[in-house]
């Protein structure tokens, strides 16, 4: 799966949380209300109440329901509030509504059962307002857990959408980051056949480039390509090097049939081979040899990228170039493969370096 697949999986996955959440309310208020219906009616059938008592039990879980929506917008009205500033007015939020709710629950009760009775005292419309209180409290502290679970939920999603943004920007700056220099390179190439007035090797080459940069402009660096279309690139690539080198740059493939089908990051192989031009043919008045092979080998892919030339054993100014490319590409493999890939340096023979690239195998 694609960087570009994955942060669209996130994005749609962080729409979703938000959108769900005053969905879950309402299935949640449901269901705890529906669930202290239930108690409390099994409650009165084991007390063998009146089956009028049901009329009351209706009441109070309506009431109960409208109530704690009341309070649910009180916490959102404070929720970005000190915590303490947040518990301290919960707690008075539900005492108040405590003493509504069991007003209202006996006045339902005095008129299905004593509909001639009269309150003695004020404080007879108050009976059982602390069991209303702690009902609410409980109410609290089940909404306050459940939206700071939805909150951490958010937040997880939106560091990995973060990360995911940031990781297709790495991606791509290191993907961008490697084809200046060759460009260059190319221009001034073709400059030269210019005043040297070789004017259609100099028009072959600007086709060459030109499609070349056209695939690599349409072509996402976070995506996935077959060996087989990243071996058509490479070889654009190739093609314009040797208007520069001609019979100088000699290329020699080895790809097994299976692995040609494997996918790999697009234009992986181009900067290794640049590098090797660069220090391995260029210098060289004769030029060089490349070879490029590819099998898989116990469910991996293994890429070997060689040339002829002296390797790292040459100058200071060599190790550094071939160095600074190999950093860019190991890093753009560890984007995109974790600790699932290789890459190592081997001395070709006679002479030479080696890149050995391994994979894990993917159609």
């Amino acid at each position: 799966m694609s960087a570009n697949t994955t942060q669209v999986g996130i994005a749609r996955g962080l729409d979703r949380l938000v959108s769900s959440r005053g969905r879950q309310f309402w299935l949640l208020q449901t269901m705890g209300w529906g669930a202290y219906f239930a108690a409390a009616y099994i409650g009165a059938l084991a007390y063998e109440k009146p089956s009028s008592y049901i009329t009351l039990i209706v009441g109070a879980a309506a009431m109960g329901f409208v109530l704690s929506i009341a309070l649910r917008l009180i916490y959102r009205r404070i929720w970005q509030d000190a915590p303490w500033r947040v518990i301290s007015a919960g707690l008075v939020a539900c005492y108040g509504l405590g003493l509504v709710w069991a007003v209202g629950k006996n006045l339902i009760y005095w008129k299905l059962y004593k509909p001639d009775y009269v309150p003695d005292s004020l404080m007879s419309y108050f009976h059982g307002t602390m069991t209303s209180t702690y009902v609410f409290i409980c109410w609290s502290g089940l909404y306050i857990g459940i939206k700071y679970y939805q909150l951490l939920q958010e937040q997880r999603q939106q560091t990995l959408r973060a990360n995911a943004l940031a990781h297709e920007a790495q991606l791509k700056m290191l993907r961008y980051q490697l084809n200046p220099h060759f460009l260059f390179n190319t221009l001034n190439a073709i400059s030269t056949l210019i005043l040297d007035r070789d004017n259609e090797t100099a028009n072959r080459a600007v086709t060459r480039l030109s499609d070349f940069l056209r695939y690599t402009l349409h072509n996402d660096p976070l995506k996935k390509i077959s060996l087989e279309q990243e071996l058509k690139s490479l070889s654009l690539y190739l093609e314009i090097e040797k208007v520069r080198f001609q019979e100088r740059l000699e290329v020699e493939l080895d790809i097994g049939k299976k692995a040609s089908k494997a996918l790999v990051p697009s234009l992986i192989t181009q900067p290794i081979i640049e590098n090797a031009i660069k220090y391995a043919v260029a210098p060289r008045e004769e030029g060089g040899r490349l070879r490029i092979s590819a099998h898989v080998i116990q469910g991996r892919l293994v890429m070997e990228l060689e040339d002829d030339g002296p390797g790292l054993d040459g100058n200071e100014r060599a190790r550094e170039g071939r160095g600074v490319g190999l950093s860019n590409t190991r890093e753009r493999l560890a984007q995109m493969y974790g600790d699932q890939y290789s890459l190592e340096l081997t001395r070709a023979q006679p002479s030479g370096l080696r890149v050995i690239i391994a994979l894990p195998y993917e159609t």
